[in-house]
């Protein structure tokens, strides 16, 4: 019954996948990927949604906490509610850019702001070099629900499946596909969530549960635990809406405001995460012995939920992760075909941004089985890079006039002093060392965009 479920509304995805082609013809290069602007607030909220509450937030988020225990959970939840005041002023003026440059993805903007042809290439590869730790999460994370099932097959051959999903989503029709699909995603995940959050408080008890895990974890933060949550919510509230795909999802709105109204109700999405607390706390209290943390929201719910319930369970897992592979596919490929191969003919770009797409999947593939990591690692990779980029945008949002060397020296600084420091498990007291790594990246920009200036006053 569970395999039954879960294969009936992954093929319910591929129908709607299928239906949200019909009526717009051959796509166009702007059509496949930011549906030629012309999605309204509906169809913006689910999309944009479905890349925020991933698999990360399924199998990531229990997965830290049974790990780490609760404190390390607080700032998954801190960065995502503070970004949203930032998504609300700063969205719109993300889709005022693109409208201006006509861009499709990130890099886009940038060549258009600074017309420098060596930051938009730093942009570019950058943005795909820290975009890959975000494919190997979404792999890790359909591994952990597929396995949730109890098929117990070689993560090979999950991962190869779902990267077929995934590419299948694309083809079909491009982003109108993800938006489609993200409906279903979110309905599924949010009564996936929920119920097996419930099931825990009528079988265990909210009360025994919370009691017996307290036994085994501390709920006190130790100063450095708390700059460690502090610090990590602003920087990745910072970086959250920079991300490659997140800008291209606001692209797709056909005006400003709709971005905005999305914006004032996505936080009633953070609901559905007291839920998530107590699955993670029945799989601490009952001393379950995980394969992997990431398995922590299963184990509760395979031990608690009945047979056609788990179904459901695992496709709201396993969307999640193929909507959000699909995303960023849409976006990395777009980047390689015209920013990176700036020459090749827009009657190529779409094909050839497939072909990008199958090499990222593989890489992605390769990276999920060859260094298996914690999940909420993989997010702060990611974010130690992207982040960087937040500087550079806000100047192309309120049209300021910055030396494009200083924006791109700023950057790679940025990145590579993040990575320096992550490899070298530099600590500065529990300040995440992207927030470090960014302050620096300020620092290069005001130097080298005022040193002109300032030899000019020092000769006079």
């Amino acid at each position: 019954m569970t395999t039954a479920v879960f294969l009936g509304f992954i093929a319910f995805s591929l129908y709607l996948a299928i239906r949200s082609g019909k009526g717009h013809g051959a796509q166009s290069m702007h059509d496949f990927f930011v549906a030629s602007r012309q999605f309204g607030a509906f169809l913006v909220f689910f999309l944009a949604a479905g890349e925020i509450y991933s698999i990360g937030t399924m199998v990531g988020f229990p997965g830290g906490i049974y790990a780490k225990g609760p404190t390390y959970g607080v700032w998954f939840l801190g960065y995502i509610l503070l970004a949203y005041p930032l998504g609300y002023f700063l969205g719109p003026k993300i889709w005022q850019a693109g409208a201006r440059y006509n861009a499709i993805t990130l890099p886009d903007l940038f060549k258009g702001h600074y017309g420098s042809r060596a930051l938009e290439l730093i942009v570019a590869g950058s943005s795909i070099l820290f975009l890959l730790p975000w494919g190997q999460l979404q792999f890790t994370g359909l591994v952990a629900a597929l396995k949730g099932l109890g098929w117990d097959f070689d993560p090979v051959y999950l991962v190869m499946i779902s990267a077929a999903l995934a590419f299948s989503y694309i083809a079909i029709s491009g982003v109108r596909a993800s938006a489609y699909i993200a409906i279903l995603k979110d309905i599924l995940m949010v009564v996936a969530i929920v119920a097996t959050g419930v099931a825990v408080g009528l079988k265990a008890g909210v009360g025994d549960v919370f009691h017996a895990a307290s036994l085994q974890v501390s709920n006190q933060m130790s100063e450095t635990q708390l700059r460690f949550s502090m610090s990590t919510m602003l920087f990745q509230a910072l970086g959250f809406y920079v991300m490659p795909f997140a800008v291209q999802n606001f692209f797709t709105a056909k005006s400003a405001n709709t971005i905005r109204r999305t914006q004032v109700a996505m936080p009633l999405y953070m609901l559905m995460y007291p839920f998530l607390v107590l699955a993670s706390y029945y799989a601490i209290s009952q001393n379950l012995q995980l394969a992997s943390p990431n398995e922590a929201f299963f184990a509760a719910a395979v031990r608690l939920l009945p047979g056609w319930l788990l179904g459901l369970v695992a496709a709201g897992a396993a969307l999640s992760g193929l909507l959000v592979l699909a995303g960023i596919c849409l976006a990395i490929g777009p980047i390689v075909t015209r920013n990176l191969l700036p020459g090749l003919p827009e009657a190529r770009q779409k094909q050839g941004a497939k072909v990008v797409i199958v090499i990222y999947l593989v890489l992605s593939i390769a990276m999920t089985l060859a260094t298996p990591n914690l999940m909420l690692t993989l997010i702060n990779t990611t974010y130690y890079g992207v982040t960087q980029f937040f500087p550079g945008v806000l100047v192309i949002l309120f049209s300021l006039k910055v030396r494009p060397l200083a924006i791109a020296l700023g950057i790679v600084t940025g990145q590579l002093l993040a990575i320096a420091l992550y490899v070298q498990q530099a600590d500065f007291g529990g300040i995440n060392l992207g927030l470090v790594s960014l302050a620096v990246n300020l620092l290069v920009i005001a130097l080298v965009h005022y040193a002109p200036r300032l030899s000019r006053v020092h000769a006079a």
